[in-house]
Protein backbone atom coordinates (compact mmCIF):
# COMPACT_ATOMS: atom_id res chain seq x y z
CA UNK A 1 0.00 0.00 0.00
CA UNK A 2 1.69 3.34 -0.99
CA UNK A 3 1.45 6.69 1.24
CA UNK A 4 -1.01 8.25 -0.84
CA UNK A 5 -3.52 5.36 -0.48
CA UNK A 6 -2.91 4.99 3.42
CA UNK A 7 -3.58 8.68 4.15
CA UNK A 8 -6.93 7.94 1.64
CA UNK A 9 -7.84 5.06 3.75
CA UNK A 10 -7.55 6.81 6.90
CA UNK A 11 -9.13 10.26 5.81
CA UNK A 12 -11.91 8.15 4.72
CA UNK A 13 -12.11 5.90 8.01
CA UNK A 14 -11.88 9.61 9.85
CA UNK A 15 -14.80 11.31 7.74
CA UNK A 16 -16.97 7.65 8.12
CA UNK A 17 -16.54 7.86 12.08
CA UNK A 18 -17.90 11.36 11.88
CA UNK A 19 -20.86 10.71 10.16
CA UNK A 20 -21.58 7.40 12.34
CA UNK A 21 -21.02 9.69 15.68
CA UNK A 22 -24.06 11.87 14.45
CA UNK A 23 -25.80 8.75 14.68
CA UNK A 24 -24.66 7.00 17.55
CA UNK A 25 -24.45 9.85 20.20
CA UNK A 26 -28.23 10.38 20.33
CA UNK A 27 -28.92 6.98 20.70
CA UNK A 28 -26.32 6.65 23.54
CA UNK A 29 -27.56 10.16 24.95
CA UNK A 30 -31.18 8.59 24.66
CA UNK A 31 -30.34 5.01 26.92
CA UNK A 32 -28.03 7.18 29.06
CA UNK A 33 -31.31 9.57 29.69
CA UNK A 34 -33.09 6.88 31.07
CA UNK A 35 -30.84 6.25 34.11
CA UNK A 36 -30.65 9.91 35.22
CA UNK A 37 -32.53 12.27 36.36
CA UNK A 38 -34.17 15.31 34.77
CA UNK A 39 -31.55 17.55 36.33
CA UNK A 40 -28.81 15.50 34.95
CA UNK A 41 -29.81 15.16 31.60
CA UNK A 42 -30.28 19.30 31.52
CA UNK A 43 -26.90 19.39 32.78
CA UNK A 44 -24.95 16.07 31.09
CA UNK A 45 -26.80 14.89 28.80
CA UNK A 46 -23.50 12.58 27.08
CA UNK A 47 -22.15 11.85 30.75
CA UNK A 48 -22.43 8.71 32.44
CA UNK A 49 -25.41 8.67 34.99
CA UNK A 50 -24.01 9.66 38.54
CA UNK A 51 -26.01 6.89 40.10
CA UNK A 52 -27.64 4.25 37.95
CA UNK A 53 -31.61 4.30 38.71
CA UNK A 54 -33.36 1.38 37.20
CA UNK A 55 -36.63 2.81 37.80
CA UNK A 56 -37.76 4.71 34.67
CA UNK A 57 -37.03 1.61 32.46
CA UNK A 58 -38.71 -0.61 34.96
CA UNK A 59 -41.76 1.36 35.56
CA UNK A 60 -42.57 1.21 31.86
CA UNK A 61 -41.69 -2.84 31.08
CA UNK A 62 -44.38 -3.26 33.97
CA UNK A 63 -46.51 -0.86 32.33
CA UNK A 64 -49.48 -2.78 30.21
CA UNK A 65 -50.07 -0.04 28.28
CA UNK A 66 -46.70 0.13 27.15
CA UNK A 67 -46.96 -3.74 25.75
CA UNK A 68 -50.23 -2.48 23.92
CA UNK A 69 -48.64 0.29 22.46
CA UNK A 70 -46.29 -1.87 20.74
CA UNK A 71 -48.32 -4.20 20.12
CA UNK A 72 -50.47 -2.20 18.20
CA UNK A 73 -47.29 -0.51 16.32
CA UNK A 74 -46.59 -4.29 15.40
CA UNK A 75 -49.57 -5.03 13.98
CA UNK A 76 -49.80 -1.86 11.83
CA UNK A 77 -46.32 -1.94 10.42
CA UNK A 78 -46.10 -6.05 10.04
CA UNK A 79 -49.57 -5.57 7.90
CA UNK A 80 -48.45 -1.97 5.64
CA UNK A 81 -45.38 -4.32 5.16
CA UNK A 82 -47.07 -7.34 3.93
CA UNK A 83 -50.04 -4.85 2.13
CA UNK A 84 -46.61 -2.88 0.28
CA UNK A 85 -44.86 -5.97 -0.60
CA UNK A 86 -47.79 -7.99 -2.36
CA UNK A 87 -49.41 -5.09 -4.02
CA UNK A 88 -46.02 -3.22 -5.00
CA UNK A 89 -44.16 -6.41 -6.08
CA UNK A 90 -47.63 -7.95 -8.36
CA UNK A 91 -47.61 -3.91 -9.75
CA UNK A 92 -43.82 -3.91 -10.67
CA UNK A 93 -44.29 -7.37 -11.85
CA UNK A 94 -46.62 -6.03 -14.74
CA UNK A 95 -44.07 -2.97 -15.88
CA UNK A 96 -41.29 -5.54 -15.79
CA UNK A 97 -42.50 -8.15 -17.77
CA UNK A 98 -45.98 -6.72 -19.71
CA UNK A 99 -45.43 -3.94 -22.32
CA UNK A 100 -48.62 -2.39 -22.78
CA UNK A 101 -50.29 0.84 -23.82
CA UNK A 102 -49.31 4.13 -21.37
CA UNK A 103 -47.37 1.83 -19.24
CA UNK A 104 -44.78 4.22 -19.04
CA UNK A 105 -46.76 7.26 -18.27
CA UNK A 106 -48.53 5.38 -15.67
CA UNK A 107 -45.50 3.98 -14.03
CA UNK A 108 -44.60 8.11 -13.94
CA UNK A 109 -47.57 8.72 -12.36
CA UNK A 110 -46.98 6.64 -9.93
CA UNK A 111 -43.43 7.76 -9.16
CA UNK A 112 -44.49 11.20 -8.47
CA UNK A 113 -45.66 9.78 -4.60
CA UNK A 114 -42.22 9.88 -4.32
CA UNK A 115 -42.53 13.86 -4.77
CA UNK A 116 -45.12 14.02 -2.80
CA UNK A 117 -44.92 15.59 1.25
CA UNK A 118 -46.71 13.28 3.46
CA UNK A 119 -47.89 16.26 5.82
CA UNK A 120 -49.76 17.86 2.35
CA UNK A 121 -52.29 15.21 2.68
CA UNK A 122 -52.68 14.92 6.21
CA UNK A 123 -55.92 16.94 5.81
CA UNK A 124 -57.79 15.18 2.46
CA UNK A 125 -56.50 12.14 4.06
CA UNK A 126 -58.49 12.47 7.24
CA UNK A 127 -61.56 13.32 5.60
CA UNK A 128 -61.27 10.20 3.52
CA UNK A 129 -60.54 8.02 6.22
CA UNK A 130 -63.58 9.63 8.67
CA UNK A 131 -65.75 9.31 5.50
CA UNK A 132 -65.21 5.68 4.89
CA UNK A 133 -65.68 5.30 9.00
CA UNK A 134 -62.13 3.72 9.38
CA UNK A 135 -61.39 6.46 12.09
CA UNK A 136 -59.72 5.18 15.71
CA UNK A 137 -58.85 1.94 13.92
CA UNK A 138 -56.09 0.14 12.68
CA UNK A 139 -56.90 0.53 9.07
CA UNK A 140 -57.11 4.21 9.57
CA UNK A 141 -52.95 3.39 9.89
CA UNK A 142 -52.41 0.48 8.14
CA UNK A 143 -53.99 1.32 4.68
CA UNK A 144 -52.56 5.39 4.05
CA UNK A 145 -49.08 3.93 5.23
CA UNK A 146 -48.74 1.22 2.88
CA UNK A 147 -50.35 3.60 0.21
CA UNK A 148 -47.53 5.77 0.74
CA UNK A 149 -45.10 3.52 0.44
CA UNK A 150 -45.48 1.94 -3.00
CA UNK A 151 -44.03 4.66 -5.29
CA UNK A 152 -40.88 3.59 -3.45
CA UNK A 153 -41.39 -0.62 -3.37
CA UNK A 154 -42.64 -0.49 -7.08
CA UNK A 155 -39.29 1.60 -7.97
CA UNK A 156 -36.99 -0.44 -6.18
CA UNK A 157 -39.15 -4.26 -7.46
CA UNK A 158 -39.47 -3.01 -11.17
CA UNK A 159 -35.54 -2.26 -11.65
CA UNK A 160 -34.91 -5.98 -9.47
CA UNK A 161 -37.51 -7.39 -11.64
CA UNK A 162 -36.06 -6.00 -14.99
CA UNK A 163 -32.52 -8.23 -13.97
CA UNK A 164 -34.07 -11.65 -13.78
CA UNK A 165 -32.90 -13.68 -16.81
CA UNK A 166 -35.67 -13.53 -19.68
CA UNK A 167 -34.79 -17.28 -20.23
CA UNK A 168 -36.43 -18.33 -17.21
CA UNK A 169 -39.66 -17.12 -18.01
CA UNK A 170 -39.28 -18.34 -21.58
CA UNK A 171 -38.53 -22.05 -20.89
CA UNK A 172 -41.42 -21.41 -18.01
CA UNK A 173 -43.57 -20.54 -20.63
CA UNK A 174 -43.16 -23.38 -23.28
CA UNK A 175 -44.13 -25.57 -20.11
CA UNK A 176 -47.35 -23.90 -19.91
CA UNK A 177 -46.20 -21.62 -16.74
CA UNK A 178 -48.69 -18.17 -17.44
CA UNK A 179 -47.95 -14.96 -15.73
CA UNK A 180 -49.47 -14.63 -12.44
CA UNK A 181 -47.69 -18.86 -12.30
CA UNK A 182 -44.46 -16.98 -12.48
CA UNK A 183 -44.79 -14.85 -10.40
CA UNK A 184 -45.36 -16.73 -7.41
CA UNK A 185 -43.45 -19.75 -8.59
CA UNK A 186 -40.19 -18.15 -9.70
CA UNK A 187 -40.07 -14.25 -9.64
CA UNK A 188 -41.10 -13.83 -5.70
CA UNK A 189 -38.50 -17.08 -4.26
CA UNK A 190 -35.41 -15.28 -6.18
CA UNK A 191 -36.88 -11.75 -4.84
CA UNK A 192 -36.18 -12.20 -1.39
CA UNK A 193 -32.81 -9.79 -1.05
CA UNK A 194 -35.17 -6.40 -2.72
CA UNK A 195 -38.39 -8.16 -0.89
CA UNK A 196 -36.29 -7.62 2.56
CA UNK A 197 -34.97 -4.33 1.72
CA UNK A 198 -38.41 -2.82 0.56
CA UNK A 199 -39.73 -4.24 4.03
CA UNK A 200 -37.18 -2.89 5.89
CA UNK A 201 -38.01 0.60 4.80
CA UNK A 202 -41.43 0.30 4.87
CA UNK A 203 -41.65 -1.16 8.23
CA UNK A 204 -39.06 1.28 9.78
CA UNK A 205 -41.45 4.09 8.36
CA UNK A 206 -44.35 3.07 9.65
CA UNK A 207 -43.20 1.99 13.16
CA UNK A 208 -41.91 5.38 13.69
CA UNK A 209 -45.04 7.68 11.80
CA UNK A 210 -46.19 10.05 14.57
CA UNK A 211 -48.32 12.53 12.48
CA UNK A 212 -51.28 9.82 10.90
CA UNK A 213 -51.75 8.03 14.26
CA UNK A 214 -52.34 11.24 15.68
CA UNK A 215 -54.30 12.33 13.49
CA UNK A 216 -56.93 9.52 12.96
CA UNK A 217 -56.80 7.72 16.20
CA UNK A 218 -58.07 8.60 19.39
CA UNK A 219 -58.84 5.39 21.52
CA UNK A 220 -55.66 5.19 23.85
CA UNK A 221 -56.58 1.55 23.04
CA UNK A 222 -55.23 1.80 19.63
CA UNK A 223 -52.41 4.55 20.09
CA UNK A 224 -49.24 3.41 18.35
CA UNK A 225 -45.77 3.79 20.78
CA UNK A 226 -44.98 7.48 19.09
CA UNK A 227 -48.16 8.58 20.83
CA UNK A 228 -47.97 6.37 23.94
CA UNK A 229 -44.49 8.26 24.80
CA UNK A 230 -46.82 11.50 24.86
CA UNK A 231 -48.30 10.75 28.05
CA UNK A 232 -44.90 11.72 29.77
CA UNK A 233 -45.51 15.48 28.54
CA UNK A 234 -47.61 17.40 30.83
CA UNK A 235 -48.92 20.85 30.75
CA UNK A 236 -45.65 22.55 32.77
CA UNK A 237 -43.32 19.52 33.32
CA UNK A 238 -42.21 16.87 30.62
CA UNK A 239 -40.55 13.95 32.68
CA UNK A 240 -37.48 13.25 30.13
CA UNK A 241 -35.91 10.60 31.89
CA UNK A 242 -39.30 7.97 31.39
CA UNK A 243 -39.41 9.70 27.94
CA UNK A 244 -35.81 8.59 26.69
CA UNK A 245 -36.00 4.80 28.46
CA UNK A 246 -39.60 4.63 26.79
CA UNK A 247 -38.44 5.76 22.96
CA UNK A 248 -34.74 3.16 24.11
CA UNK A 249 -37.38 0.29 24.73
CA UNK A 250 -39.59 1.08 21.56
CA UNK A 251 -36.50 1.48 19.22
CA UNK A 252 -35.18 -2.03 19.72
CA UNK A 253 -37.38 -3.89 17.57
CA UNK A 254 -37.04 -1.70 14.68
CA UNK A 255 -33.12 -2.50 15.29
CA UNK A 256 -33.93 -6.00 15.86
CA UNK A 257 -36.16 -6.00 12.12
CA UNK A 258 -33.26 -4.31 10.95
CA UNK A 259 -30.12 -6.60 11.56
CA UNK A 260 -31.95 -9.67 10.60
CA UNK A 261 -32.76 -8.22 6.78
CA UNK A 262 -29.59 -5.89 7.15
CA UNK A 263 -27.29 -8.80 4.71
CA UNK A 264 -30.36 -8.67 2.22
CA UNK A 265 -30.36 -4.87 2.00
CA UNK A 266 -27.63 -4.06 0.14
CA UNK A 267 -27.98 -7.20 -2.47
CA UNK A 268 -31.59 -5.64 -2.67
CA UNK A 269 -30.07 -2.43 -3.47
CA UNK A 270 -27.05 -3.62 -5.76
CA UNK A 271 -29.19 -6.01 -7.58
CA UNK A 272 -30.55 -4.03 -10.34
CA UNK A 273 -27.39 -1.37 -10.78
CA UNK A 274 -25.58 -3.51 -13.02
CA UNK A 275 -27.08 -5.05 -15.94
CA UNK A 276 -26.41 -8.47 -16.90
Amino acid sequence: MTRGQLIRNILRVGFLCIVASFVLAPMIATVLGGFKTNAEIRTSAFALPESWNWEFYGSIVSDPMFWRYLGNSLIMSVAAVIITLIVGAAAAYVFAQIRFFGSRMLFSYLLLGLMFPFATAILPLFIKVRDIGLLDTYWAVILPQAAFSLSLAILLFRTFFEQLPKELFEAAYIDGCGYVRFFWRFTLPLSTPILATVGVFVFVQSWNNFLLPLVVLNSREVFTWPLGMMQFRGEFVTEWNRTLAFVTLTIVPAIVFFLAAQKYIVAGLTGGAVKG
